[in-house]
C-alpha cells in the first residue's frame, strides 16, 4: 500500500485523509485475513495547500502536484519492480497520473502495453483549456491518454501512456459539454449509468474487461468512491446521486479480481470529513478485499 494524501486537486479539502481513514478501517489486518502478504510502504509526500499559491487559475497546483505525481511513478514503478502489487490510496484523483505512469513506464520498458478501466461519477477528462474550475481531479483520465499539460501527460516519458483503445470509462454520470466533445475526439470507450441499467454491471464489465485487456500485459483499476451511489459511500469529494449499489460495486472489483490481468489498483476521493463514521472507508476496504479475490467460497 502506498497512500497519497493529496488535497491540491480539487475545490473541497479533506481527502488528504483517505489514506488514514483507510488504515483506520483496517486494511492490513482484513488483507492478511486473506493469506495474502501486507507491505504498508507510508505515504508520498505532497506539498499542503495552505503554503502554496495557485500559479495558474486553469490548473492549479499543476507544478506540486506533477512533483508528486512523479514521486509516485517511481515508487510504483520500485514495487513492480520487486514483482509486488500496488495499492494506491489517495488523496483526489489527479493522484491516477502518478500510479499510471508508474504502470505504463514499467510495462514500456518490456515492450508491452497496458489497459485501464476508469471507474467513476466524472469524466475526468478536461483539459485547462476547457475546465471551468481549474481543478486537476478533473483532468487526470485525459492526461493518461495523451491530452493536457505535458507535466502530466509525458510522466512516463512517452505519451499516451494509455492509448485510448485500451481504456474505457465505467460509472459516468456527470459530464461537462466541453469533455463530451474530447471523449468523441480520442474515442474512448463509455459505459455510462444508462448502460448499466440497460446491460446489467456483468455485461458492462465483460466489455471493459476485452477492451482493457486487448493486446495488453494487463490493465489497472482507477476507482473513484464517487462512482458508487453516496448511500454506498457518502464521504466522497464530489457526490452524485445514482451510482452503483453495493453488489453492483463489489461486482466490479469481483470481475477485476477474477480476469487475473489486473496490474495495480487504486482508490481516490475518501473525505472523512462528509463521512458518517467513516462509512466510506469501511466500503473502501470491503471493496479492496473484493479486487484482490475475496469470495463467499
Amino acid at each position: 500500500m502506498l497512500g497519497v494524501p493529496m488535497d491540491l486537486g480539487g475545490g473541497r479539502r479533506g481527502v488528504d485523509m483517505g489514506p488514514s481513514a483507510i488504515r483506520i478501517a483496517g486494511l492490513e489486518a482484513r488483507v492478511r485475513e486473506l493469506g495474502l502478504s501486507f507491505e504498508d510502504c507510508g505515504n508520498v509526500p505532497v506539498d499542503q495547500p495552505e503554503s502554496l499559491d495557485p500559479v495558474d487559475p486553469r490548473a492549479r497546483f499543476l507544478d506540486e502536484i506533477a512533483g508528486t505525481c512523479e514521486d509516485l511513478r517511481d515508487r510504483v514503478g520500485e514495487l513492480l519492480a520487486a514483482d509486488k502489487f500496488p495499492l494506491v490510496i489517495g488523496g483526489d484523483h489527479s493522484i491516477a497520473c502518478g500510479t499510471v505512469a508508474g504502470i505504463g513506464r514499467h510495462h514500456r520498458e518490456r515492450g508491452e502495453k497496458i489497459g485501464l478501466i476508469w471507474f467513476d461519477a466524472h469524466a475526468d477528462m478536461n483539459i485547462p483549456e476547457t475546465s471551468p474550475s481549474g481543478n486537476i481531479h478533473g483532468m487526470p483520465l485525459a492526461a493518461c491518454l495523451g491530452r493536457g499539460p505535458a507535466a502530466l501527460t509525458e510522466l512516463a516519458h512517452g505519451a499516451p501512456i494509455v492509448s485510448p483503445e485500451n481504456a474505457v470509462l465505467v460509472g459516468v454520470r456527470s459530464v461537462d459539454a466541453e469533455e463530451r466533445r474530447l471523449v468523441k475526439e480520442v474515442g474512448l470507450e463509455v459505459f455510462t449509468m444508462r448502460e448499466i441499467d440497460m446491460l446489467g454491471i456483468h455485461e458492462v464489465m465483460k466489455r471493459a474487461l476485452e477492451i482493457a485487456t486487448r493486446g495488453t500485459a494487463g490493465f489497472h483499476l482507477s476507482f473513484d468512491l464517487d462512482g458508487t451511489d453516496p448511500s454506498v459511500a457518502p464521504g466522497v469529494g464530489t457526490p452524485v446521486p445514482g451510482g452503483t449499489t453495493w453488489r453492483e460495486s463489489h461486482l466490479v472489483m469481483e470481475h477485476a479480481a477474477a480476469s487475473g490481468a489486473i496490474l495495480g489498483l487504486e482508490m481516490t476521493e475518501i473525505n472523512p470529513i462528509l463521512d458518517d463514521g467513516n462509512q466510506t472507508a469501511q466500503a473502501a476496504v470491503d471493496l479492496i478485499l473484493s479486487a484482490l479475490g475475496k469470495s463467499v467460497l
